[in-house]
């Protein structure tokens, strides 16, 4: 009794589930977990992007840093100084000269202490050139696609956008689908910009002297920065990095005293010992907060700042400190985005593509309603419902998991409905031919769904299986296919086995009725 009870119940839940998206007037009835399944772009119309991730600068920028890296393990004081001459980077080669030959092992001993196998270590004569190794560099661009995809993801979902499909393709491109989008421009501006700050101290001799010189370079360890929002002003700022937005842990848009719009920021621990210690160290001296290479403001340090809070102020709108906030709050991106396609799907289009498919699907669905009930009569009927609660459950339980629907999504539907009427027909067909060998129809039904369930799972296994691989391997459309054909299988097999079943044996109500459709030899 338990068991009929909670196949039951399972059945009307599925059904449920689905009503929300079935009849969209009922669905303020329902929880907000029992949700319409979203409808993917080619169905409700919106934006697609496709970004190339920049590695080759990625790459420049990380040759710099193995610039720095390299130098200081060669000056390291506590481990001695290596004398050496001439280091410079030349596309992501470092080399230098060592003053003196006996140094040599040495030298390649501490860089391989330092940098392990990540490198490629050469020498000739004095001459050491370090690089990275291929190995290193595909693991760099991999980890560079594995973190813009999750940042790009982190930015959209803070503007709200919902439903957005963002995904790998060809190994550094980018592809995000945004249904309901028609304007992408502020998300493409949002998305695009790297975010990357860091705090850095104003040479306060340099700056003294007012904008950057335009016959003289600015000295080792210093640069001239430009200002975000004043055209033509820089100021010269010490190029070494005191505190990282990487430490940053939050970054809210909020106002000052004044009601005007800032960011608030809030540092890991690491980044608020660091940022306490320049605060600290440095009262009545200016510090920049550099955004992208540009300079946001440049605060005078009144006092300490412990605790690791912050606050950003620039003369901002505060659209402009919310977008600020968003960048901040979900991270750099590792290397540069390039918008290189663009496509905008309209709404109209997407209800055409609905409208066209219910009918196809109306149509296909009552043929193959009507030859299940010609055919098989009492059990053509049964299979006919055990059909539409099928269908309901795929439908109910996508839009639970949050999936979403797209056109080959509906194909993976279509061909689950199929295989269904096949995962029917095989028990009906082997009652059949019991009850023409004699056998009476309790004991036909009985049989005949026993010998049939092993044919019917290998089937249902592989199309699993096959569901499974398309899913691993495939990218964007085939995955939603993948998907819906997934779950198909599984409610394909709670219907036709245990639903199917149950429904049967309530119409048999114990009894050796007979079955119609079947007559003995």
């Amino acid at each position: 009794m338990f068991k009929k009870l909670a196949i039951i119940f399972v059945a009307v839940f599925g059904v449920l589930l689905a009503v929300p998206t079935l009849s969209p007037n009922a669905a303020r009835f329902f929880p907000t977990w029992m949700p319409p399944i979203s409808l993917g772009l080619d169905l409700k119309g919106g934006a697609q992007l496709l970004l190339e991730v920049d590695t080759d600068t990625m790459l420049k920028e990380k040759s710099v840093q193995l610039y720095d890296e390299v130098r200081s393990a060669l000056v390291d004081r506590q481990k001695g100084l290596i004398r050496h001459t001439d280091m410079r980077n030349t596309d992501g080669v470092i080399s230098f000269v060592l003053r003196d030959s006996d140094d040599m092992s040495k030298t390649k001993g501490r860089l391989k202490g330092v940098f392990g196998s990540t490198v490629d270590i050469s020498t000739s004569g004095k001459t050491v050139k370090v690089s990275y190794t291929e190995k290193q560099k595909k693991e760099m661009i991999a980890d560079a696609l594995a973190r813009s995809i999750e940042i790009v993801r982190r930015r959209i979902d803070a503007l709200g956008t919902k439903e957005p499909s963002i995904q790998s393709q060809g190994g550094k491109y980018i592809l995000v689908q945004l249904p309901g989008v028609a304007n992408p421009e502020h998300i493409k501006e949002l998305i695009g910009q790297t975010a990357k700050m860091t705090f850095h101290l104003v040479n306060e001799k340099l700056a003294e002297n007012g904008s950057q010189p335009e016959s003289k370079e600015a000295p080792a360890g210093t640069e001239y920065l430009p200002y975000m929002d004043m055209l033509g002003a820089t100021l010269p700022v010490f190029t070494h990095v005191e505190v990282s937005g990487e430490s940053l842990k939050d970054s809210q848009a909020d106002f000052d005293q004044n009601n005007m719009p800032v960011v608030t920021t809030v540092f890991d621990s690491l980044g608020a010992r660091r940022f306490a210690k320049l605060t600290t160290e440095h009262v009545n001296e200016r510090f920049a907060i550099v955004l992208d290479g540009k300079i946001l403001s440049a605060p005078t340090i009144r006092e300490p700042i412990p605790g690791g809070r912050g606050q950003i102020s620039g003369g901002f709108t505060l659209q402009g400190a919310k977008d600020l906030a968003v960048l901040l709050r979900s991270g750099a991106l590792p290397a540069p985005l390039q918008v290189i396609e663009e496509r905008t799907v309209g709404a109209g289009l997407g209800a055409d593509t609905i409208a066209q498919g219910k009918i196809g699907s109306a149509i296909g669905v009552a043929f193959v309603l009507l030859f299940m009930l010609i055919v098989y009569g009492a059990f053509g009927l049964i299979a006919d419902i055990v059909l539409m609660v099928n269908l309901a459950m795929i439908i109910g339980v996508s839009a639970l998991m949050g999936a979403t629907l797209t056109l080959p999504g509906i194909a993976g539907i279509v061909l689950t409905l199929g295989m269904a009427v096949d995962a029917n027909i095989l028990p009906f067909e082997r009652i059949r031919d019991e009850i023409k060998s004699g056998a009476t129809p309790l004991r036909a039904v009985d049989s005949g769904f026993n010998r049939s369930m092993k044919t019917v799972l290998d089937g249902e296994l592989t199309n699993l299986i096959c569901a499974l691989i398309l899913f691993q391997f495939g990218a964007g459309p085939i995955r939603g296919f993948a998907v819906t054909l997934s779950l198909g299988v599984m409610t394909t097999l709670f219907t036709c086995i245990w639903l199917s079943r149950l429904l049967i044996d309530w119409y048999m109500g114990g009894k050796n009725k007979k079955i119609g459709y079947v007559r003995k030899k």
